[in-house]
Formats: structure tokens, sequence, C-alpha cells
């Protein structure tokens, strides 16, 4: 007979030893994105850190991930987001917004009637050299990097716990 304490013991376990983004169950109504900044840790264009990042639901029905990669020399600036957080203020989206990367569109109109001389300001949006948007839609958490471990570590892990309560 176990003492009484063991079911609570096993339920605190599971819970601490299970990673934060598992929590999301997948069946929710949209699409589950990574957000974040290249200049926060563990944002980088390849070396994405999962934990730090839950993953925010997408606000539109028909939404798709987004992994902005702007690049200018050695500088690399990666956003992910929603399409539709990036479409209030971004002006240079693809029309092509298929699974893939493509790069920007170039807007003519942006900064027209702007005399300004002051570099930094960027009015006319060129400081980067190469920018490219890489669309998904097909899986929750897909803007993510190349490959994302934590569900096999947390498999691992429950089976060791498993193996040394018994």
């Amino acid at each position: 007979m176990l003492p009484p304490t063991t079911p609570l013991i096993v339920a605190t376990a599971i819970l601490l030893a299970v990673p934060a983004i598992s929590f999301k169950t997948g069946l929710e109504d949209g699409l589950i994105c990574n957000v974040c900044v290249g200049t926060h840790p563990g944002c980088g264009e390849t070396g994405f850190d999962y934990r730090w990042y839950w993953g925010k639901m997408c606000p539109r029905y028909n939404d798709k991930c987004v992994k902005l990669i702007e690049k200018k020399g050695a500088e690399v600036m990666v956003t992910r987001d929603c399409l539709s957080n990036l479409e209030a203020f971004r002006t240079d989206i693809p029309a092509d917004k298929y699974e893939g990367c493509r790069s920007a569109s170039k807007d003519v109109k942006l900064g027209q009637h702007v005399f300004n001389k002051i570099e930094e300001l960027d009015v006319y949006r060129n400081h980067y050299d190469n920018t490219t948007y890489c669309f998904c839609d097909f899986d929750h958490w897909c803007n993510g990097a190349h490959h994302m471990m934590g569900t096999g570590w947390v498999v691992v892990g429950f089976a060791i716990f498993l193996a040394i309560l018994h």
C-alpha cells in the first residue's frame, strides 16, 4: 500500500519535469507562433531557445507564422511573429504568402515626400541589404529554428523518472 502523499508527489514531479511549452495542446482554435525579436536572448536565426518564448495564439483565423530575417553584412536581425501583427507596420511584405521564404517587396511610395538628412531614422527602410520573409502555417510553432528538441527529452526524462519510482 502506498502512503497517501505518493500521488501528490508524483503529480508534482510530473508538472515540474514537463517544460512549459508542452502545456499548449495544439487543439486550440488558431495557430500558435513563436513571437520574439533578435535582440532578445535565445532568438537568433538558428539558435532559437523555446524555453524563453512559449508561443502566442495568432489573432486571425487564417493566419500564418512569419520569420523575418534582415541582414546587413554579418549583422542578422530575426523577428518571429504572426503575419497579422506584422501587417500593421511593415509595408514590404511580399504578395505571395504561401509556405516558404521570399525576399521582401520594394515599396516605392515609402518616404516619397520626406526630405530628411538624419540617416539613423531610416525613413526609406534601406538599412538592411537583404530582407527575407519565411511563411508557414501547417504546424504550430513552425517559425522556430530548424530543430526543436524538447519533446524527446521530456519522454526520456519521464521514462527515467518512472524507472526510479519502481
